[in-house]
């Protein structure tokens, strides 16, 4: 644990956020108002432009003493590479649509609670997910959730909030078909046909399904799933658990945990989404990078 309140007076703070994120542009006058009272001098580097965060990041390293990030999931994932290499204690404020990443680290919705949470000053050490040697936060996917990607949009997430997700999952459901996959991981390789292989970092992604109920930012291992159905209809009786992340005994999902997966689609290349963005195509390689991001949480620390 870091030392409290005191210890962020007078300190310098890099202020970053994403005025395209659905909350983007909402409270920032009192978000900056109770960071300053708070004690911090902010540098703001804010930017519509997500992908030139960690560029942002990096260029005010030496200036600051810790980093603050407004934005969703995406925001998160643009700028994880350069808060991986700042090693500076970061503090998230949830100012996207679904804020998967912020509800793993246990952190309130309210963006301007969420400031007193980097205020009171506590920290924990949390893992990171590589694939491919690109970092992510919560899970990365293929299969279902690349086509649940395609559909979503500026425009609908910023109509419907979360409900977009369940949108654009029931337009993709419907031309969903199974393809084959070789999984191979510390403990052991299998060959299967899914419709779906997400491998989690953090609880929650999606807009509020759940990887492993059990799952932790900071346990030091990867959650695989596999949805190894035939029909679509099939994923009916699996939305409870999907939704709860109780898929260890549900039929036709294979569960596995480790450190490092490989994951190959023999036949053809398939896109893959981490964090809600496109980052590349099979074959794909996962690794853990534990305990590689100092956040700011709240007390007591997560569990």
């Amino acid at each position: 644990m870091a030392a409290c309140e005191d210890a962020l007076m007078t300190r310098s703070a890099l202020f970053v956020v994403n005025s395209k994120a659905r909350h983007g542009r909402v409270g920032l006058d009192d978000i900056r108002r109770t960071l300053t009272t708070g004690g911090l001098k902010l540098i703001d580097a804010s930017t519509d432009q997500s992908k030139d965060l960690s560029a942002l990041i990096r260029e005010h390293r030496e200036q600051v003493d810790l980093i603050i990030v407004g934005g969703g999931d995406g925001t998160v994932h643009h700028a994880l590479e350069g808060l991986v290499d700042c090693g500076l204690p970061v503090g998230i404020l949830p100012l996207g649509t679904a804020n998967d990443f912020a509800r793993t680290l246990k952190l309130p919705p309210d963006p301007l609670v969420a400031c007193k949470v980097i205020l009171q000053g506590h920290t924990s050490a949390v893992d990171v997910g590589r694939l491919n040697g690109k970092a992510f936060c919560n899970v990365a996917s293929l299969g279902l959730a690349v086509k649940v990607t395609q559909h979503l949009t500026r425009e609908t997430k910023s109509r419907w909030g979360v409900l977009a997700y369940v949108i654009a999952a029931l337009q993709s459901l419907w031309n969903s078909r199974p393809f084959a996959v070789e999984i191979e991981g510390d403990v052991g390789r299998f060959s299967a046909r899914s419709i779906q292989v997400t491998v989690g970092n953090g609880r929650y992604y999606g807009g509020g399904l759940t990887v492993d109920e059990t799952a932790t930012a900071n346990d030091g291992i990867l959650h695989l799933y596999s949805l190894e159905i035939n029909h679509w209809w099939q994923l009916i009786p699996l939305l409870p658990a999907l939704w709860r992340g109780r898929l260890r005994n549900a039929s036709n999902v294979r569960t596995l945990h480790g450190k490092q997966f490989t994951i190959r689609t023999p036949g053809r290349s398939h896109r893959v989404v981490a964090d809600g963005e496109f980052v590349g195509s099979t074959p794909v390689e996962f690794e853990l990078l534990p305990q590689a991001l100092n956040v700011f949480v709240c007390v007591p620390q997560l569990d």
